[in-house]
C-alpha cells in the first residue's frame, strides 16, 4: 500500500470514528433529552394528580361547609319555631288571664299603626 492510501485509509478511519462518535453524542444527547422530558411529564402528572387532589379536598371542604351550613339553618328555623310558639303561647295566656288590658294595647298598637300609615302616604304625595 502506497504512503497516499494508507493515509486516505487513515483518513476514512478516523472519519468513521468521527462519525460513529457523533452517532454517539446524538444517541447520548438524545436519551438525555428523553430522560428530560420523561422526568417532567411525571412531575406534571404528579401535579396534575396533586391538583386533583387539592381540588378533591376542597370540594370535600365546600361539602361539608355546605352540610353544616344546612344543619345550623335547620337548628336556627328549629329555634325561631319554637320561640314562636313560645310567644304565642304567653299571648295567648296574657289574653285569658288580662282580656281587657289585651284590648287596649290591640287597639293601640292598630291606631299606632294606622297614623303611621297616613303619615307615609301623605309623605308620599307631596314628593
Amino acid at each position: 500500500m502506497s504512503s497516499s492510501q494508507a493515509f486516505e485509509s487513515k483518513l476514512h478511519t478516523l472519519a468513521d470514528d468521527a462519525a460513529a462518535s457523533a452517532g454517539q453524542a446524538i444517541n447520548s444527547t438524545k436519551r438525555a433529552a428523553d430522560s428530560v422530558l420523561n422526568t417532567l411529564s411525571d412531575k406534571v402528572d404528579d401535579l396534575r394528580d396533586d391538583s386533583s387532589g387539592a381540588a378533591k379536598r376542597i370540594a370535600e371542604q365546600i361539602d361539608d361547609l355546605a352540610h353544616r351550613a344546612v344543619a345550623l339553618a335547620k337548628q336556627a328555623g328549629s329555634g325561631v319555631r319554637k320561640q314562636a310558639e313560645r310567644t304565642g303561647e304567653l299571648t295567648v295566656g296574657y289574653v285569658k288571664d288580662e282580656p281587657v288590658k289585651a284590648i287596649l294595647m290591640a287597639a293601640a298598637a292598630g291606631a299606632a299603626t294606622a297614623v303611621l300609615l297616613g303619615m307615609l302616604s301623605r309623605g308620599r304625595q307631596r314628593d
